[in-house]
């Protein structure tokens, strides 16, 4: 079985064919949140460390950190704020230690700055997820090297020099052609968790199927582990997590074994405990009993992220167990 194994200082979780669907926290992203990249042009990370710690809270497994800022107002003062390859790096390096001195969860570093990328992997403990590579000659020829000296997985995203296709043949070609640039740096497969790119359904009525099919076979003919940005399925529709909540489960189902999401959604959430229960990864029913408890505080008023926080705060109070090393067997 492949396996991708992901680790802070204190916790490793794995990716895998064999175990619970890993959700990806994708909050800690200032990409389309004006208020988050004005708090960190200000040197303000409250945001972050209120994103960080709900995540965890509702069960994120890994977050998520995303140094795309715009500095409008650094930028009118010096011309280099314009330039991410000046912002990102700095900004990327201060994300990763804040978060990590707050929860214990492994870490994605996700930019499309090389230099960003970088500046993440020094700042991160453990054997964070990079994000990503792409099937561009110029991306692959840039960011295979730091996978390699760094020794980490890194997500690779089905589009190349031509763009993005709407023929799963070729983004099936492209996953493969990363596949094996990756292995020509002695990268192995199961550190390539591959994102065949999710459609929106409210333009492309076939695009679930799609993703599906591309997903057991990505699954099947390379052994490779998966993921997506599960909103993507939604976009422009109304009553979006509903669409979301669908979607997870029956990728699950094709095999998909991660995904980038907002896991402070609660219908989200429930739909994932319910599949990895349903797929024999939930031993016992534990983690879905223990939603079940928390989802009984929501009806009581209690925001999720709340009630999440609260039955984690419970757990450790107890001396529950909340996970820990495990062997990469």
């Amino acid at each position: 079985m492949t396996r991708t194994v992901l680790e802070s200082a204190t916790k490793t979780v794995i990716i895998g064919f064999d175990e619970p669907f890993c959700v990806i926290g994708e909050r800690i992203n200032p990409t389309g949140r004006k208020k988050l990249a004005a708090e960190l042009e200000m040197g303000d990370f409250s945001t972050v460390e209120r994103d960080a710690l709900e995540q965890v809270a509702c069960g994120a497994m890994v977050l998520d950190i995303n140094s795309g800022a715009v500095f409008s107002n650094k930028m009118a003062e010096d011309p280099r704020y314009a330039d991410n390859n000046f912002v990102e790096p700095p900004l990327m390096r201060a994300l990763c230690e804040r978060v990590q001195a707050l929860v214990d969860v492994p870490l994605c570093i996700d930019s499309s700055v090389p230099e960003a990328l970088k500046a993440g992997l020094e700042a991160c403990n453990g054997r964070p997820l990079l994000n990503s590579v792409t099937g561009e000659e110029e991306r692959l020829e840039a960011i295979l090297p730091l996978v390699k000296k760094y020794n980490v997985p890194v997500v690779a995203i089905s589009n190349d020099d031509t763009g993005i296709s709407e023929d799963p043949e070729v983004r099936f070609a492209v996953a493969k052609k990363i596949v094996e640039r990756a292995a020509d740096f002695g990268i192995p497969a199961h550190d390539i968790v591959v994102d065949p790119l999710v459609m929106p359904i409210g333009a492309m009525s076939s695009a679930g199927q799609q993703v599906f099919a591309l997903v057991r076979r990505l699954r099947e003919e390379l052994g490779v582990n998966t993921t997506c940005g599960a909103s993507n399925i939604s976009f422009g529709l109304p009553n979006r997590h509903g669409v979301n909540a669908a979607f997870l489960p029956m990728a699950i189902g094709a095999g998909m074994t991660s995904a980038i999401m907002n896991p402070v959604r609660s219908v989200e959430m429930e739909a994932i405990r319910a599949a990895n229960m349903l797929m024999n990864h939930d031993p016992n029913g534990g983690a879905w009993i223990g939603l079940a408890k928390v989802l009984d505080a929501v009806k009581d008023g209690v925001s999720f992220a709340e009630a999440s926080r609260a039955a984690m705060d419970a757990g450790a109070r107890t001396g529950g167990r909340r996970g820990g090393r495990r062997s990469r067997g």
